[in-house]
């Protein structure tokens, strides 16, 4: 369920709407979309041509859109594509209603598909981002033209134990525990704590990845709401894991219409690899791919496998065949 803040991204420092000292990919912008009560940054990959159909790209707990550039640049001759900040991840700045369930996520996600007029588009979510853009999809299918969901974060009867951590962000008070064991470490160390969980295998991360993420730490931990965006969207997650009936996640997910990617790693230690063949008997009609040797965030550590998949997925639906 977590990726804060995960490295991997060969990027360089550029002016940008959010602020001057954003990291963008080489290609990318990063810009800010106001609307009422509301302000995302939005990170942006021109396409190769005009006439590629819109993308917007979701991550995960504890994440950013810069989660997604890695895949955004396998896809820039396949799509328009865009990556949200989740309110109070990256350079969104927290909603004002504190509201951090993924229902909220959705709305927001949602509304921001309305204003930019870019719907249908292909939604990407990650771990939380794919609970979130299950529910977008359910709720709202004249958005959504397809789905891929990379681990996304639905639920489990039997949490693995790696992932009890980050469930007991939720639980009252321990957040401010976790912060207080947490200040004895260095933005380095914190870093490689959440590589090691989040990756399958560490060492495919580049040296200048790792650097740059160590300093997207030290940014992300400064900031007066990080330890209460990690706290409230953890315990958003676990609502959504309670909640039965037709608004239940996998009762949500029988409800999607568009047609359906999921890519699930061996070797993710939040979401369980067991969950994959649930999820494609929950999605109709969709496919399944599964990568033996990722971690939880599979389109940052294949996103050359990913985006294959894609086109695929992609090229089977125009022909009729998806």
């Amino acid at each position: 369920m977590s990726s804060t803040e995960l490295p991997g991204v060969r990027s360089t420092a550029e002016p940008s709407a959010p602020a001057e000292a954003a990291r963008v990919a080489d290609g990318e912008q990063l810009r800010t979309v106001a609307l009422p009560g509301l302000e995302l940054a939005v990170r942006v990959r021109p396409p190769a041509r005009t006439d590629l159909p819109p993308a917007l790209f979701v991550h995960g707990l504890g994440g950013s859109s810069q989660n997604w550039s890695a895949l955004m640049e396998q896809l820039a001759d396949t799509v328009d594509g865009e990556a949200l900040d989740l309110p109070g991840f990256g350079w969104s700045p927290p909603p004002g209603d504190r509201d951090y369930s993924v229902r909220a996520f959705a709305r927001a996600v949602i509304r921001y598909l309305d204003a930019a007029g870019r719907g249908p588009v292909h939604l990407f979510g990650n771990s939380l981002g794919g609970a979130v853009s299950t529910r977008v999809a359910a709720a709202r299918p004249d958005l959504v033209r397809s789905l891929t969901l990379v681990s996304p974060a639905l639920p489990e009867l039997r949490v693995q134990r790696s992932a009890v951590p980050t469930a007991l962000l939720a639980v009252p008070g321990m957040a401010a525990l976790l912060g207080r064991i947490a200040q004895g470490l260095t933005a380095e160390q914190r870093t490689r704590g959440v590589t090691e969980l989040c990756y399958g295998d560490p060492a495919r991360v580049t040296p200048e990845g790792f650097r740059n993420a160590v300093e997207e730490m030290e940014r992300r931990m400064a900031l007066p709401y990080f330890w209460e965006s990690l706290t409230r969207s953890s315990r958003g997650i676990v609502d959504a894991y309670t909640l039965g009936g037709q608004h239940g996640l996998w009762r949500q997910a029988q409800r999607v219409l568009a047609p359906a990617l999921l890519v699930y790693g061996g070797r993710d230690q939040l979401v369980s690899y067991r969950m994959a063949h649930k999820a494609a008997a929950a999605f109709r009609g969709s496919r399944l791919v599964c990568l033996p040797e990722a971690g939880h965030v599979a389109m940052m550590e294949y996103p050359e496998v990913v985006a294959a998949a894609f086109r695929e997925l992609l090229k089977d639906t125009e022909d009729g065949r998806g």
